[in-house]
């Protein structure tokens, strides 16, 4: 898809008419667009597209000439810090996974709480609306499927209630992104700013959707139960063996209690190390400042701690760091390919001739009417582009600017992105997450959709809510 992309982007260059503004601070300035003539040749611009997936990675622009290429000296403009980042992420992910920490935790919460059926529906929606929130919990969900069918039948419930605890919960979080690397973190680092900036407004936003979601699918559980003809499923011939298994609690060992605390206090110092605590009037904390780099170096510690203290060993250990590393690859190079699309752009001189236009298109709107606007842009760019990643990284260096123009933080444009691409990605049949669940759960999609339906037009609601506050409060 991104191949596509970046050769259609190129062709495009050809024809888009090259234009600058002039910048301060790397910014642009409003209403200094002008047109510019390239002497570029097409041997250039054709290395251009060659190279774009190179110069995506450690590309460096240069000081005096503005072109992104290889070597040289100027500003660091690849996505390698970016891109080890998201390796370290898969690596301590999938480490935690091996040690079976996780799956017991879960299983464990729901074993003290089947018999109140209301607290565990929303404990479990919290759990993995945390993990949408934290680091995009989406392929991992997968596995829960073989708990949360057995055990929501034996409550009384059906499957919808067993695949949306999983998959509205998660996606709720990942919605409401708080610091999930692949979403607000790429997106940010593409707006070139912190991942900290526009937290305050995200953490309410995931704690009234997080709620919202929960009493959703809590609402229909109860109906379900009350009056079984009201499910939105045809019961099944195994249902009834599956009932009778329900769930037992499975005992956690110390040394997966530990890996626990581990995981959870990593993703707790994340956070505490992206917030410009400063910038916020929170003068008793320090603010740290840390970016991609310093936050691959904690996760490849973290990880690395979590295999020894699981007792994975050195071999294990190692092999489920590049277990891990290699499951995430594919992330991190769609975001190394989406950057090289910005190269080509940026080199060809068209980038700030798209900005120009959505300039003039926006004009005269309000900073809340400008929010809503970026966050329907992005509703079919989400379709098209369906990796948060990938998104973020094409979206990001023409919108961020925009925002400068209306006076709207970036961060609250970052924001717009992800509550779109989150808002999506809840319903797209692209979707191995959304697919791969429903099918586990054995719930047919034209099920799910007519289930989802009013709770979509809820979110979107709230969310544009949000973002016109976000506005208004600056």
């Amino acid at each position: 898809m991104l191949a596509g992309v970046t050769v259609a982007v190129w062709l495009l260059s050809f024809v888009i008419p090259a234009g600058q503004y002039a910048k301060k601070d790397g910014a642009p300035i409003p209403g200094t667009y002008h047109s510019v003539h390239l002497t570029t040749s097409f041997g250039a611009r054709l290395k251009d597209l060659f190279l774009s997936p190179v110069n995506g990675l450690y590309g460096v622009t240069d000081a005096h000439s503005g072109l992104t290429a290889p070597g040289g000296s100027g500003d660091f403009f690849g996505a390698a810090g970016v891109f080890l980042f998201v390796l370290a992420v898969g690596a301590f992910i999938t480490v935690t996974l091996k040690t079976g920490a996780l799956t017991a935790g879960v299983a464990r919460l729901a074993g003290r709480l089947q018999r109140h059926g209301t607290l565990l529906l929303v404990a479990l929606m919290a759990v993995f609306s945390l993990g949408g929130t934290t680091y995009g919990m989406a392929e991992e969900t997968l596995g829960f499927y073989v708990l949360t069918v057995p055990l929501m039948l034996k409550l009384g419930y059906d499957r919808m209630v067993a695949a949306t605890v999983i998959v509205v919960g998660a996606g709720v979080g990942t919605l409401a992104s708080t610091v999930n690397p692949f979403a607000t973190g790429v997106a940010s680092d593409s707006a070139g700013i912190g991942t900290g900036n526009g937290i305050v407004l995200r953490l309410l936003m995931w704690v009234v959707l997080t709620a919202i979601a929960a009493w959703y699918v809590v609402r229909y559980a109860h109906r379900v139960k009350k009056d079984p003809a009201q499910s939105l499923i045809a019961p099944m011939a195994e249902d009834e063996v599956l009932r009778k298994e329900g769930s037992t609690a499975v005992p956690l060992t110390m040394r997966q209690k530990l890996v626990l605390w581990l995981f959870a206090a990593t993703f707790v110092f994340m956070i505490f190390a992206v917030i410009p605590w400063a910038d916020i009037h929170v003068t008793f904390l320090p603010t740290l400042g840390w970016y991609f780099p310093e936050l691959a170096a904690l996760f490849i510690v973290a990880a690395i701690l979590v295999g020894l203290i699981a007792g994975l060993g050195e071999k294990g250990t190692t092999g489920a760091i590049v277990e891990g590393a290699g499951d995430f690859i594919g992330a991190a190079m769609i975001i190394m390919l989406a950057r090289g699309v910005t190269v080509i752009m940026n080199n060809a001189s068209i980038t700030d001739t798209i900005l120009n236009a959505l300039d003039h298109a926006v004009s005269g709107t309000s900073s809340g009417v400008f929010t809503v606007l970026m966050f329907l842009i992005n509703i079919p760019l989400a379709f098209f582009v369906p990796s948060s990643s990938g998104h973020a990284a094409l979206a990001m260096p023409i919108l961020a600017p925009l925002a400068d123009f209306a006076h709207v933080s970036r961060g609250l444009v970052v924001t717009a992105y992800q509550s779109a691409s989150g808002w999506v990605n809840l319903i797209t049949p692209t979707s191995a997450v959304v697919m791969g669940g429903l099918a586990l759960a054995k719930v047919r999609y034209d099920r799910y959709l007519r289930f989802m339906a009013p709770l979509m037009g809820i979110l979107l609601g709230v969310v544009a809510g949000f973002l016109v506050l976000g506005a208004a409060l600056g």
